[in-house]
């Protein structure tokens, strides 16, 4: 299959001449490349909701990579990543290499940690390009107009690229046209402090009838990889006011968690990673977990491939986690059956599927077929508590699906 066929296969769900259909096909176009320097879903959440053993398989699609990473540190038996974007298998290879190759912990934080040095280019001249598979090494060796080499992100903040970077810059951008700097949000230490800040601060800029009125249109939201299916679920969690459900998100993000340990609000407002103290940094960037990490790297498999088809080439009752992210708000009630249909041949007794939603409800009922949803337990209370306890903030749904002994 082609590069891009996969994802096109995923997302084209309507006619061309269609108004969604010609959105789908923007928002593909915006996605076949570079999307995400680091994933937004809490991996503390998802390793909460997982409970990783030694004896556990799992497997997960590979967004930034992070996660994969981050999942290790629990030692399980072996993750599978699967993703439909190349430039997103190419990242996650990336950082499973210099795990692998990099000579120390301060070389590696340098470039995942910093991500803006000079000596990264030497760094994976080095250590790194000798040890790449031939797509992974084409890929950031290949060239763009602007920058070079794709491996060049690393020496000016990788977080700033990608459509979600540029996403994210273009917010900070907005807000400083109307006298705001994100970053005064990363200098507060308090609760009370936080919330205050917020509110003389963020919150106004979402009053603004220019940004209200972005609010309302899917291709503005594109950046944050979200396709005309998930917008409209968006639409309806907020009975139409996107500027305040996403301000609400936000202000979550701000003000619910401390600061300080809180990485996804530095990568929100700071657009980096807490370097100084190294507090606000993924479990997979901590100095403690390196070594282990290091000698856990050989359990990771990365696969190009759709979820639905590499579960079709597993063997039955072979796996314990699936980590959906929220693939399944692109999918159109076909896609989802066939993916559970997979999922519940390959699902151990007890396994447990853990995937977010842009709404607060879970998507399946009832779109996925009585047999495929029966023999699942789903605590919704629980799926709440979790949902409320998610350091990235910006979904408003995370469900826990645990398979029922035979």
């Amino acid at each position: 299959m082609k590069k891009n066929a996969l994802l096109h296969a995923a997302v084209h769900n309507s006619k061309p001449i269609s108004k969604k259909g010609a959105l789908e096909r923007l928002f593909t176009l915006m996605f076949r490349g570079f999307v995400y320097p680091q994933i937004w879903e809490d991996p503390e959440i998802d390793l909460e909701a997982l409970q990783l053993t030694g004896d556990k398989r799992i497997v997960t699609i590979c967004s930034g990579g992070c996660n994969i990473l981050n999942y290790l540190t629990e030692s399980p038996a072996q993750i599978d990543a699967v993703d439909l974007n190349p430039a997103h298998v190419a990242l996650s290879r990336l950082k499973l290499t210099a795990l692998q190759h990099f000579p120390d912990h301060e070389t590696f934080f340098r470039f995942f940690g910093h991500a803006d040095e000079r000596g990264n280019t030497r760094a994976f001249t080095k250590y790194l390009l000798p040890h790449l598979d031939e797509a992974t090494r084409k890929y950031w060796t290949g060239w763009t107009p602007m920058h070079g080499r794709r491996i060049n992100y690393f020496t000016k903040n990788i977080y700033r690229f990608g459509v979600l970077g540029r996403f994210i810059g273009s917010l900070h951008g907005i807000s400083r046209v109307y006298g705001v700097n994100p970053r005064v949000l990363l200098a507060v230490r308090t609760p009370a402090e936080q919330k205050a800040m917020f509110d003389a601060t963020i919150a106004p800029v979402f009053e603004k009838k220019l940004v209200r009125a972005l609010c309302q249109m899917p291709v503005s939201l594109y950046g944050l990889g979200i396709p005309p299916a998930q917008f409209e679920s968006l639409v309806v969690a907020s009975d139409g006011d996107i500027s305040g459900l996403l301000r609400s998100r936000l202000e979550r993000l701000a003000c619910d968690f401390p600061i300080e340990e809180n990485y996804f609000a530095w990568q929100a407002f700071g657009r980096g990673y807490d370097r100084h103290y190294r507090k606000a940094v993924p479990r997979y960037l901590r100095r403690e977990n390196y070594e282990r990490l290091r000698t856990l790297s050989d359990r990771v498999h990365i696969h190009h491939a759709s979820m639905t088809h590499w579960l079709a080439e597993q063997p039955a009752e072979s796996l314990d986690g699936y980590v959906l992210l929220d693939a399944q708000d692109w999918m159109n009630e076909r896609q989802l059956n066939e993916l559970w249909a997979q999922i519940v041949r390959t699902a151990r007794p007890g396994a447990r599927v853990i995937f977010r939603t842009a709404g607060h409800d879970s998507i399946l009922p009832p779109r996925l077929s009585p047999d495929l949803l029966s023999v699942w337990d789903h605590d919704i209370a629980q799926c709440k508590d979790l949902t409320r306890r998610d350091r990235a903030s910006i979904y408003g749904g995370f469900h826990l699906y645990v398979k029922r002994a035979a």
